[in-house]
């Protein structure tokens, strides 16, 4: 059921609150809520033909900026401009005092959760989390057992999925440890929106998103190898074309450390150095953009041409400090995901503070058969897959569909985990189609830096929107974009 919202604005005229669901701009009867008041009014005082002009500016910026990514399996367009959305989404700062704490936590547990796995084993042992869960994990490495990475940090770079749900809470859809993305597009967000909207900072006072890259850098340093005063840091790169590619190059020029790929760098005498024009520059700290298989090919794929020869070698003596350590894939398998609230009580003796979702295993003969009877109410994830790619939802699938769906999840079951159809809020957001702002669903992934004796959560995070009307699936891989968002302060 949908009711339409409380207003003359012409700009608003298609938005329809829908039953169910939500609402982050308009109350149960249709009026705006009092934080976006003066926003609501700012863009009503518009015309369309205003919001028209003001979108192809925004788009002009990012085009500018070279803010692209990649649509896998698209054969007709393979760079896209990142789809970005005129209308922010405002976070009051007691929400976004809980999502922080909230982030740190899970951070934290997280972090001693991958020590101990790859050490005593103290939480397998004493039957909190299933020995086969861990060692079925193709993103267990054995490589890293009894090894401790410089500074005591594995997941130095964690992004956080949020969804808020029906009841208006916070919900953990997942957490991404291995190579979290995302973050270089929360900065653009706000510089296209300044350049588009300047005038409407003017209302509200947000949070800065430009500090990240320093606070980066801060985290990077704390974790230098032992017996290093300045260490020289370095963002490695697979190459040009990563879907990523423009993120890690902001970062690195942001920081003001060097963007490398695996050529430009090699291993002498224990120690990993970088290729210049004014000779070897021995590398202490890699921000590592590639997968850990492809780290090192003497010690992983040796096929690969992404890594660098002998690095997991230097990496073993603490000459080097990879960030994210290799192995932490493992507790962002979506498997793992349904033992975070006893991973926090066993670590960290605390209550989480923010929510999962009730998640089913299909690898537990039980909840296999459960699933399997229930596709239709249910969204099934494989577990190492990111970016959205082959997640399913039950109640928009045929019969054909779900037929096909149980027969993948029999043939593999410890590969997917199923979750129930959770009602993400919604959100004002501009459609080209109805030159209008409708509703469209959204979530927030934050971004959490853990250094040696050093956290920080970005205050704003990426809103990332499913433009299609209906979807729930926001990546932008599957055709999702991104809005502005704003942590006020206090």
């Amino acid at each position: 059921m949908s009711t339409n919202t409380n207003t003359t604005h012409p700009i608003f005229s298609s938005y329809e609150r829908k039953e169910g669901f939500f609402d982050e701009i308009f109350d149960e009867k249709g009026n705006p809520k009092e934080i976006y008041k003066k926003l609501f009014e700012i863009y009503g005082g518009h015309s369309i033909e205003d919001f028209i002009n003001l979108n192809n500016k925004a788009r002009a910026s990012f085009f500018n900026q070279g803010i692209t990514f990649q649509v896998y399996g698209d054969n007709q367009v393979k760079e896209k401009i990142f789809p970005f959305d005129l209308f922010p989404r405002i976070i009051h700062p007691s929400e976004w005092e809980i999502i922080e704490k909230g982030a740190i936590q899970r951070s934290k547990a997280l972090n001693l959760f991958l020590h101990d796995i790859y050490h005593d084993k103290k939480i397998i042992k004493q039957g909190i989390v299933p020995a086969e869960m861990i060692s079925s994990s193709e993103n267990y490495l054995h490589q890293m057992m009894d090894l401790d990475p410089p500074g005591g940090i594995y997941n130095h770079v964690s992004g956080t999925d949020l969804i808020k749900h029906s009841d208006g809470k916070y919900y953990v859809l997942e957490d991404n440890i291995r190579c979290p993305s995302g973050v270089s597009y929360v900065v653009c967000n706000r510089t296209a929106l300044k350049r588009a909207l300047f005038g409407v900072f003017n209302h509200y006072k947000a949070h800065t998103v430009t500090n990240y890259a320093e606070n980066l850098l801060e985290m990077m340093e704390s974790v230098k190898p032992h017996g290093v005063d300045i260490p020289n840091c370095v963002v490695l790169t697979p190459g040009i074309y990563n879907s990523a590619y423009y993120e890690h190059s902001y970062l690195a020029k942001a920081m003001g450390v060097e963007l490398v790929e695996g050529r430009d760098l090699f291993v002498e005498n224990n120690f990993v150095y970088m290729k210049t024009i004014t000779g070897p520059e021995r590398v202490d700290v890699i921000y590592r953009r590639i997968d850990d298989q492809f780290i090192d090919p003497f010690e992983f794929k040796s096929d690969s041409s992404l890594g660098v020869p002998g690095l997991f070698s230097v990496y073993k003596q603490g000459n080097v400090c990879l960030v994210n350590a290799p192995g932490t894939g493992v507790a962002d398998d979506k498997a793992i995901y349904t033992y975070m609230p006893d991973i926090i009580k066993y670590y960290l003796d605390e209550e989480p503070i923010l929510n999962n979702v009730h998640t089913y295993h299909c690898s537990r003969p039980d909840e296999l058969k459960y699933v399997l009877e229930n596709i239709d109410k249910l969204v099934v994830k494989p577990v190492d897959e990111a970016g959205g790619y082959g997640v399913t939802i039950g109640n928009r699938l045929t019969k054909e569909e779900i037929k096909n769906v149980q027969e993948q999840i029999k043939a593999s079951p410890r590969k997917y985990i199923a979750q129930p159809i959770m009602s993400l809020s919604l959100h004002a957001t501009y459609i080209d189609d109805s030159k209008s702002f409708e509703p469209r669903h959204i979530d927030l992934r934050t971004f959490t830096l853990l250094g040696k004796d050093t956290e920080f959560v970005l205050k704003g995070g990426l809103t990332r929107v499913a433009l299609q009307k209906g979807n729930l699936i926001v990546n932008s891989s599957q055709g999702g974009g991104s809005k502005d968002t704003w942590v006020l302060k206090k």
